[in-house]
């Protein structure tokens, strides 16, 4: 901060200039003021001067020019277009208005404050310096940033502007002083409005000619000549940030960082902190906008949980988690000039993901997110400019505006709006890119060969619950799509919990403590792989279940370690597991990248069982979608101008851009027909990558025999009795899982401990679902459903062999490998591949033809939310072009 020596004295401003009729007048505050683009005109004489007086004239003129250099001083602003700068703040008795004054400060063009009315503030013996002290206090107790005296004109001084809502005005005007911007002020707003809601009397407001500043707003150089960045006061953003520093995120420290505890907890904690770095940078030092204090990862007040859209300090590895105080890359190449200070863009950006996830039921709209926004001056009008840019930047990219969202009128400006889209396939990424489109204001057609939607997504009620043929359970629902479609159709999701309880053929339990040992020396041995890969080009790969047998011989050599026959067992679960999670035998996965979507961060939290399945949120995903049904595919034509799509009964259509979403296994098989063939790269990555196959079997009895044995469990694990039974029946769930758990110990201590009991739920139904994965898949391939199921029952008796196992009422069994559309569950990297196949899958050709499905998803392969989101991926980038 300067000392006392950079200001001049009091003395020099003491002389004032007239008002010139471009000054502010009376009124509320909308009168017209002076643009800063005025120059100095004198108007000459009509008449001639008189002989012999010319000399004087020219010493008069110079004496003018003396006295205009004291009456009027410019704003020393390099660039600064204001010739005759007019002071907002009027403090002092002495202010300068728009007269001299010995130094002029400069907020923006067409914001500037005399030195009179720093004085004012900024020396202890004058009448507003206690309120200055007492703004500095509470800035440098919340903030980060500097406490100078332009930052408390900006935050505190500077007058509000807002926007006529009359649809023919649209004018902004300044309010006066003593008037505090709200959003429900800025809704409402009308030229010539009182504050009582009644209107005044006299001619129409809305004639009154807008001030000229405002037209300056809107030219590219007036953001580079902004000395301070706004900070939002009172924003959405405010509760998901409690734990920033607010002037690193886009908001106010003199505004409510939170409840008084938190203030003072966060000021005792950041004084102590390593060196900081410039708020906002993108560097990636993560000590470059926090304190050191961790803080409780609360979820804010009356929102899902599941909805945490901002890392909060010292987080990281969280999926479509965004940084608050730092742009992302897809960010800094849409808005380049934010890039050296991204105060605005952030407090933007933060401000709207706010509003969303407190909200998302609705479409969030410029108007909306525009009255949220709550910054004193001029920039309050560029920050409204630029809202509507950066507002449709997040609709593109499905950051907001999405999901099941039913719009009323397009979501974006035509420029973004393909023409006409054909998207082939109606599974999670066909859907959720056509419901993107036809938000977007494109025209889609979609093309399905099935008689239904959903692709791998296929939920059967037959069983009295939904049993999900294909995908049902949602892995990590923070942040996750999923978790978004169903808040916003209040669907539920039942929590999954962690108990899985092991049992033995014979019924009897498996000791936690050998299930635990076993898994950690099974993680150990996949580390080992992970270490072992590090080197390793993919001419090197080896099969991951040669590479972890390999691994384990060497550790019972070297430690001399013996598993026992019940160890192995366990061992052998946990690889039926890994199998059941890649949908492939371990022998034919890649060593070097079966997990390469891990590098990425993935989603977090609650794995959850959609107990009324997937299909409900597919089907909503689909309403108002333009679908023809039993309508293969045969040939795409891109050759020309448009691409042309030929269905199997023979009918044509053609659009400009074409997405396809049909499974993997397709594209291997050339099922579909391309002109010009698909580039060699392209068909190589698509070979490169394994169709894994896992099935089901869902059995419903007459009543829930389990419900004893596992007390309250979600699921329960079977060990397999030989390594060649792994993958047959390893898992079960409990389809109907809202058993009413009753602790045993509602009332005090007993002295002797005793079981929990288990309540049965009336009408609850009794179904279980287990799953057949690895080599068992092709033992059960050519087996009929009711020796799949007897085999099954068999398991189950085993299982719980001192109890009666009934006959099930009814069953039903998947056959995802003889699905004539699917002919696979999901991807895996075969040996010798890698992960970026996924990308090269995804890579769009000429423009025109476009790809998606969770085989184009590196980052969450084999999921619906991958699916989903490659769609949303593939709709954005249609946008865009």
């Amino acid at each position: 901060m300067l000392s006392d020596a950079d200001y001049p004295g009091n003395g020099s401003g003491a002389r004032r200039a007239k008002r010139r009729s471009s000054g502010e007048s009376a009124g509320d505050g909308q009168a017209l003021r002076s643009s800063g683009r005025q120059t100095n005109v004198r108007v000459k004489r009509a008449n001639n001067p008189p002989p012999g007086q010319s000399k004087r004239k020219a010493t008069d003129t110079e004496e003018e020019d003396d006295q205009s250099e004291k009456k009027y001083r410019k704003c020393e602003k390099a660039g600064c277009s204001a010739t005759y700068p007019v002071c907002f703040a009027s403090a002092s008795e002495r202010c300068a208005k728009n007269g001299y004054t010995s130094r002029w400060y400069h907020l923006s063009c067409g914001e500037h404050f005399c030195n009179e009315c720093f004085d004012h503030y900024y020396r202890s013996h004058k009448d507003g310096y206690e309120t200055f002290a007492a703004w500095k206090k509470a800035w440098t107790s919340n903030g980060k940033t500097e406490p100078s005296l332009k930052a408390f004109m900006a935050d505190q001084q500077l007058p509000y502007w807002v926007q006529c809502n009359k649809a023919d005005c649209r004018k902004w005007r300044q309010l006066t002083k003593e008037i505090q911007l709200t959003p429900s002020l800025a809704a409402t707003y009308r030229c010539g409005m009182k504050f009582n809601n009644v209107k005044s009397e006299g001619p129409d407001q809305c004639s009154q000619p807008e001030d000229l500043r405002v037209a300056e707003v809107t030219d590219s150089w007036w953001h580079s000549m902004l000395i301070l960045p706004p900070l939002f006061k009172d924003s959405p953003a405010t509760p998901f940030l409690a734990a920033y520093y607010p002037d690193c995120v886009g908001m106010s420290p003199s505004g409510s960082p939170g409840g008084a505890a938190l203030s003072e907890l966060r000021a005792d904690h950041c004084r102590a902190v390593r060196p900081r770095s410039t708020c906002g940078s993108t560097s990636s030092s993560s000590w470059s906008s926090w304190s050191s204090f961790t803080f409780p990862l609360c979820p804010v007040a009356g929102l899902c949980p599941y909805f945490q859209p901002f890392y909060q300090p010292n987080e990281c590895g969280k999926a479509l988690c965004v940084r608050p105080d730092m742009m992302e890359l897809d960010e800094l190449y849409e808005f380049p000039e934010f890039s050296r200070d991204p105060t605005m863009y952030l407090a933007l950006r933060n401000l709207i993901l706010a509003s969303w996830h407190t909200n998302c039921k609705e479409v969030l709209t410029v108007e909306k997110c525009v009255m949220q926004v709550v910054v004193r001056g001029l920039v309050r009008v560029r920050c409204v400019q630029e809202m509507e840019r950066v507002l449709h930047f997040m609709t593109r990219k499905g950051l907001i505006n999405t999901g099941v969202l039913a719009v009323q009128r397009a979501l974006l400006p035509e420029r973004h709006r393909a023409k006409n889209v054909i998207v082939i396939g109606a599974g999670a990424a066909g859907l959720a890119a056509a419901r993107q489109l036809h938000n977007f204001g494109t025209q889609v057609l979609v093309l399905e060969a099935r008689e239904r939607i959903g692709g791998r997504v296929w939920d059967d009620t037959a069983l009295g619950v939904a049993v999900g043929r294909g995908a049902q359970i949602v892995n990590g629902c923070v942040n996750n799509p999923v978790a978004l479609m169903c808040e916003q159709m209040g669907v539920r999701m039942h929590k999954l919990g962690e108990r899985c309880d092991l049992f033995q053929e014979g019924g009897r339990a498996t000791d936690p403590a050998i299930d635990k040992r076993m898994d950690f020396h099974f993680n150990a041995i996949l580390d080992v792989v992970s270490e072992w890969r590090k080197d390793k080009s993919q001419s090197q790969d080896t099969p991951l279940g040669e590479k972890v047998q390999e691994l384990k011989k060497n550790f019972l050599q070297e430690s001399g370690i013996q598993f026992s026959e019940l160890e192995e067992k366990v061992l052998q679960f946990h690889l039926s597991n890994l199998e059941y999670a890649c949908g492939s035998s371990l022998n034919q996965v890649s060593a070097r990248s079966w997990d390469h979507n891990e590098f990425f961060a993935q989603f977090s939290g609650d794995h959850t069982l959609l107990t009324k399945g997937y299909a409900t949120l597919l089907h909503k995903l689909a309403e108002g979608l333009d679908i023809r049904k039993k309508c293969p595919v045969t040939s795409v034509d891109y050759s020309g101008d448009v691409v042309r799509v030929t269905c199997s009964n023979g009918s044509q259509w053609t659009a400009k851009k074409v997405l396809v979403t049909v499974p993997l296994t397709l594209l291997q098989k050339n099922f579909i027909q391309f002109v010009p063939p698909l580039p060699d790269r392209k068909m190589k990555a698509v070979h490169s990558l394994g169709a894994g196959i896992i099935e089901k079997i869902a059995l419903k009895f007459p009543y829930r025999f389990w419900d004893h044995k596992i007390q309250g469990a979600d699921y329960f694990g079977h060990i397999p009795p030989t390594p060649d039974k792994r993958g047959m029946f390893t898992v079960f769930y409990d389809m109907d899982p809202q058993v009413c758990f009753v602790p045993a110990r509602r009332r005090p201590p007993l002295p002797v401990p005793t079981r929990p009991r288990v309540r049965r739920a009336q009408g609850k139904q009794a179904v279980l679902m287990s799953v057949i994965a690895g080599d068992a898949v092709a033992a059960v391939r050519d087996m009929q459903d009711k020796d799949v199921a007897a085999e099954c029952v068999k398991v189950l008796r085993e299982l719980f062999k001192e109890q009666e196992v009934p006959e099930p009422l009814h069953f039903l069994v998947t056959h995802w490998s003889k699905d004539a559309w699917s002919q696979m569950s999901y991807s895996f990297v075969k040996m010798g591949g890698s992960g970026e196949a996924y990308d090269i899958i995804a890579e769009d050709l000429q423009g025109k033809l476009f790809f998606a499905g969770e085989a184009t998803n590196r980052h969450f392969p084999q999921t619906v939310t991958g699916a989903y989101l490659s769609g949303v991926r593939e709709a954005s980038k249609m946008a865009a072009l």
